[in-house]
């Protein structure tokens, strides 16, 4: 009998153990998303891949004239502004030349009255040339009145010529400065137009290679990757880019161009990220480097994804492992997974 409490006891803890067993195993188990995964585009035919290749080429060499592009606006700026600190140097030094002799003049007369006089302007002259004790008060103050205004014109005379070596000074650096930017830009001329040979040679060889492309290639290279599905961005901006690069799904991918109706690949995330109120840099390496980077396993849509080293492609990230993108000559603006050659990500912010 005595057993009995013992048994009661051992039985409830057994029941009760059963039932955190149940409750536990009927809470859902928390799971991180999963990675974004990366996937080789579809091989297609021959001619296909051989048109990719050749396309993938120019659009890096695309890529590169756009920086060098940027490059040459941004030295332009410099030197605009070096040669606006020459000119603001130039009426600086001659306001303090003009102060200079001014103020050289007005020591000069000191200089001469006290040449003229035959004695020195001080206590002691007065002392000796006065005829009595309120002659020499009279004669002493005068002389502190002049030897203050003395002071004051040395003073002036100092600081006027300060001003002007300061200003010459400055205006021999904003000179040099204007020279490096003036000899930078005229390379970066150059170096554009080179560029722009050499993109114009790849892309002939693209539209030859074009003549060898079946209509089921051709009909591949239009697929939009399906219709633009519901996405929900975090933010408003990021929403908006969104909204705005799937609006533009089946638009033709144009070398260069910017919107409203054709794009390269950088073109369209600047032209999707204007109507969210934000300024992307031109191209893809820029872009890629603007805003905050992410992790692939953190990537959420409106989120700009980079590829190949050095960058030469980009994207944007629309969630399930996929992006908007506009892929390169002969294509059009479409969905497609996230590419093998990923390279990065970042978020833009306002």
């Amino acid at each position: 009998m005595r057993s009995h409490p013992v048994k009661r006891v051992v039985s409830g803890a057994l029941a009760a153990a059963s039932v955190i067993t149940l409750v536990t195993m009927a809470q859902p188990v928390a799971t991180a998303a999963p990675v974004p995964v990366l996937q080789a585009p579809p091989a297609g035919s021959d001619a296909l891949a051989k048109y990719r290749d050749l396309a993938a080429q120019a659009e890096k060499l695309n890529e590169d004239l756009l920086r060098a592009q940027d490059d040459l606006t941004a030295k332009q700026g410099q030197l605009d502004k070096a040669n606006a600190d020459v000119d603001a140097a130039k009426k600086s030094g001659a306001q303090a030349i003009e102060a200079k002799q001014q103020y050289q003049s007005e020591v000069d007369k000191f200089a001469g009255a006290s040449f003229t006089s035959g004695v020195q302007m001080n206590k002691l002259s007065a002392l000796l040339a006065g005829t009595s004790t309120q002659d020499f008060l009279d004669r002493s103050a005068a002389l502190e009145v002049i030897a203050t205004d003395k002071n004051a014109a040395m003073g002036n005379l100092s600081g006027a010529a300060a001003k002007a070596a300061a200003a010459e000074k400055s205006a021999a650096d904003a000179a040099k400065r204007a020279q490096d930017a003036r000899d930078a830009a005229a390379k970066l001329a150059s170096d554009i137009e080179a560029k722009n040979k050499d993109l114009q040679g790849q892309i002939d060889q693209i539209e030859a290679q074009s003549r060898n492309l079946s209509t089921s290639d051709k009909a591949a290279q239009k697929d939009t990757g399906g219709a633009a599905p519901t996405v929900k961005a975090p933010s408003a901006a990021a929403q908006k880019a969104v909204d705005a690069a799937l609006s533009k799904l089946g638009s033709a991918y144009v070398w260069g161009a910017t919107g409203p109706s054709t794009f390269d690949c950088s073109g369209l995330m600047q032209w999707a990220y204007k109507q969210a109120g934000i300024t992307l840099p031109r191209n893809s390496a820029a872009q890629a480097g603007f805003g905050t980077p992410v992790s692939r396993s953190q990537l959420q849509p409106g989120d700009l994804v980079a590829y190949y080293s050095p960058v030469s492609h980009i994207g944007m990230y629309i969630g399930d492992g996929k992006m908007v993108h506009a892929p390169t000559s002969g294509d059009v603006v479409k969905i497609s997974p996230l590419m093998s050659e990923y390279a990065g990500a970042t978020r833009p912010t306002s």
